[in-house]
């Protein structure tokens, strides 16, 4: 199981990013995670690729569907070729509204969207890599002009691994046919992962005769880490607070059904539509904390990871922003007790 870190997004962002890079890498983290909330995802890696030489950078997530596939094409070409082969496109759907509101793009059937999108890259790499003409045409997306003015020409490492992001088995289906990893979303349960999470992908997996175990899981988890009982109230009100939020979408109604407790889900949602937001965390019991997050003191948060995920999932990031000067020793302790 490989640890990573998450980049922060606050602050000044793109300025302290080579700082975290390298600090990332010293500390021991095997990746390094972007995510595309305030700020672009591609635009840090490529800073972070000329400060490092080992640690894996990826996006968790990128948002597909406000691209053009060719677009996130030529971005993870170049981000692979600037990291040596350390590069990992992680990709997103988002929903309805983000697309056609936020970015005015077309939304519709968005697994097979994100299959062809999948497929319409790897045939633009190959094209890239091979200097062969480029005839991919799909329901969606259509991509048949290459010419040597916009061909970037062949990398050292042309195997770009991508992971998509999901929640529901559509998603894990499609990441099990076509995909080298999987985003299981933070707000997860080792039971959800095992009942929904895994067959779903082993379903996709063998419907085109691939081995599951080809593809990655990733996933970001909660964590409770506090040397005192007053921090650690204070940290479990908060995730409690994360929880009541994501369990009152019907979105992620799935993850409660591993539980069963759909209703809570329910009231939640009833909740969250009358903007009774303040009253929402007093539904999620103390079972359920302990059911979606870790809860440790700092130096055996490693043993509680490995515990939890061993064998199940194979790349975790605390549900925490790693930043440089904040709680250091935290961090240098988390690592040291996961790695050893």
């Amino acid at each position: 199981m490989k640890l990573d870190a998450a980049l922060g997004t606050e602050g000044k962002y793109l300025k302290e990013v080579d700082r975290s890079a390298r600090a990332a890498e010293d500390l021991g983290f095997a990746g390094l995670w972007t995510s595309e909330t305030k700020h672009d995802a591609f635009l840090p890696l490529a800073i972070a690729a000329k400060e490092t030489r080992q640690i894996e950078l990826g996006t968790s997530v990128a948002i597909a569907f406000s691209r053009s596939p060719m677009e996130t094409a030529q971005t993870a070409w170049d981000l692979q070729d600037l990291s040596d082969g350390r590069f990992v496109l992680g990709l997103g759907t988002q929903v309805k509204a983000h697309i056609t509101r936020r970015f005015s793009m077309p939304w519709g059937r968005p697994a097979a969207r994100l299959r062809e999108y999948i497929l319409a890259l790897r045939a633009i790499w190959e094209s890239f890599q091979g200097g062969r003409s480029l005839q991919f045409e799909g329901e969606f997306y259509r991509h048949t002009l290459m010419t040597p003015f916009f061909d970037p020409g062949p990398i050292e490492h042309p195997e770009i691994p991508v992971y998509i992001a999901g929640v529901n088995t559509r998603l894990a289906r499609l990441a099990g046919e076509i995909c080298d990893g999987f985003h299981v979303h933070p707000f997860h349960s080792p039971e959800y992962v095992r009942q929904t999470v895994e067959p779903a992908i082993a379903e996709g997996a063998e419907g085109v005769g691939r081995n599951p175990e080809e593809v990655s899981l990733a996933t970001s988890a909660f964590v409770i880490a506090a040397e005192n009982e007053e921090k650690a109230t204070e940290q479990r009100e908060s995730i409690r607070s994360q929880i009541s939020f994501y369990a009152s979408t019907p979105t992620y109604r799935t993850v409660l059904e591993a539980h069963g407790w759909e209703e809570v889900g329910e009231r939640l949602g009833t909740m969250a539509r009358e903007k009774k937001w303040r009253e929402m965390p007093a539904l999620i019991t103390d079972e359920m904390v302990a059911a979606f997050a870790v809860e440790a003191v700092p130096d055996e948060i490693g043993p509680a990871l490995r515990e939890r995920y061993e064998g199940l999932i194979d790349r975790v990031a605390l549900y925490l922003p790693f930043v440089p000067g904040e709680r250091d020793e935290f961090w240098q302790t988390v690592v040291e007790s996961t790695t050893a």
